[in-house]
């Protein structure tokens, strides 16, 4: 570890086995560290023995089978199958070590019911989530907004003409030049752009809603069913594979190794310190359990792991889904997020289905915030709750390094 490298990666989470494959992919020197003794961070995926030490519960496990067909992510996230991080996979080559499956649907809950999201012209007439009037407007609002294209103003000035900008004001405009109401507003914001919150109407520009339905209509596109992808065997499977690449590069990796301090001089990193050896760099990224002087606590997660015996009725029996219940919905300031993963993707055996429930925390009661989403699963096996703080830098590290 006495050496020197361009840069030290602490964490072995997503984003952090992202970033050390492509800077060992530019040539740069790469050390990568972990504390724990396995890949992953927050996201890696588990086998059922594992699951329930890590919450500390105790069951008789054998009635769900082998432990090793099981596969649960400890965070779950699907992947939209034209975004970025796709397009990462895709540009680095990482996609030789995994395999990923489409998720068979994507849902909104709306006034009681459970209803799939419309992403073309043809869905949107035959949904039941609008009336017959209310379908034309949001078909046509579709068909401006998949033509828009935002260096050829003749695509969208019609609605926002000069000396309005899509670049500038907010997606309202067009909202109320289609005569779209306020339900659909709601789906489209939240069940296709994956806003959290209505704050986006006000402060975001119309070519990010734009574009971000662009995104949905054209992920699915791709594959038929949904917009999203997961990967076989876990989400946990994408760090790893992630790592893999960077090791192919050159990069180094040493698991299970605790770290003392990162040496500072002038206010700038130069080192990371470990059992008394220092790694000199130019540069650290972490995670934020490494630094926790430089971020600061802005938001809390709550997220329920559900083992269930049935798929879930709401969505026609979906072997894999995703449903977001939007925060009018249920009188909340966030959104409630739930997908569901199966043997379909080797998540876990046949006959039992992996659920998560999440959201932002609102309350000194986390765990009744996910009840609207939890009622959705019917009867539930066994659920395992979770509480996590997420945090912000609270400097942009062009000084620091860090």
């Amino acid at each position: 570890m006495d050496d020197e490298y361009d840069v030290v990666v602490l964490g072995t989470g997503l984003k952090e086995c992202i970033l050390s494959s492509l800077m060992s992919m530019e040539g740069k020197k790469v050390l990568h560290i972990d504390k724990n003794s396995y890949y992953g961070g927050d996201i890696t995926s588990v086998n059922i023995d594992s699951l329930f030490q890590y919450f500390n519960v105790e069951t008789d496990i054998s009635k769900y089978h082998r432990a090793k067909d099981w596969n649960v992510d400890l965070v779950s996230k699907f992947l939209m199958a034209n975004g970025k991080l796709v397009q990462i996979l895709v540009h680095t080559g990482v996609t030789r070590y995994l395999e990923f499956r489409s998720v068979e649907g994507s849902y909104v809950y709306h006034s009681g019911c459970v209803y799939k999201v419309p992403c073309n012209e043809s869905e949107a007439l035959s949904t039941k989530l609008m009336d017959l009037f209310e379908k034309r407007r949001f078909r046509k609002l579709l068909v401006w907004s998949m033509n828009v294209d935002v260096d050829n103003p003749s695509t969208w000035n019609y609605v926002y003409p000069p000396p309005m900008d899509i670049k500038k004001d907010t997606i309202s405009h067009a909202f109320s030049s289609f005569n779209i109401n306020k339900e659909t507003q709601n789906f489209i914001g939240h069940a296709i752009c994956l806003f959290q919150d209505d704050s986006y109407k006000e402060s975001v520009p119309a070519i990010e809603v734009i574009s971000r339905m662009q995104l949905y209509s054209q992920s699915v596109c791709r594959f038929g069913k949904s917009p999203y992808l997961y990967p076989l065997y876990g989400l946990g499977e994408l760090p790893q594979a992630f790592a893999r690449l960077c090791a192919v590069y050159g990069g180094t990796y040493m698991l299970n190794k605790p770290i003392d301090e990162l040496v500072m001089e002038k206010g700038r990193v130069v080192g990371v310190k470990s059992d008394n050896k220092i790694a000199k760099c130019g540069m650290v990224i972490c995670d934020p359990s490494y630094v926790p002087t430089m971020v600061k606590k802005v938001d809390q997660v709550v997220r329920a792991i559900c083992i269930l015996t049935h798929p879930i009725a709401e969505v026609q029996n979906s072997l894999s889904t995703q449903i977001i219940i939007p925060q009018s919905e249920v009188s909340r300031k966030h959104d409630i997020y739930i997908s569901c993963v199966s043997h379909q993707h080797n998540a876990c055996p046949e006959n039992f289905f992996v659920a998560h429930v999440a959201t932002i925390v609102e309350t000194s009661s986390p765990e009744k915030e996910l009840e609207p989403g939890l009622a959705l699963l019917g009867t539930i096996e066994q659920v395992f709750y979770s509480v996590q703080d997420l945090f912000v830098p609270t400097d942009d590290g062009r000084e620091s390094r860090v």
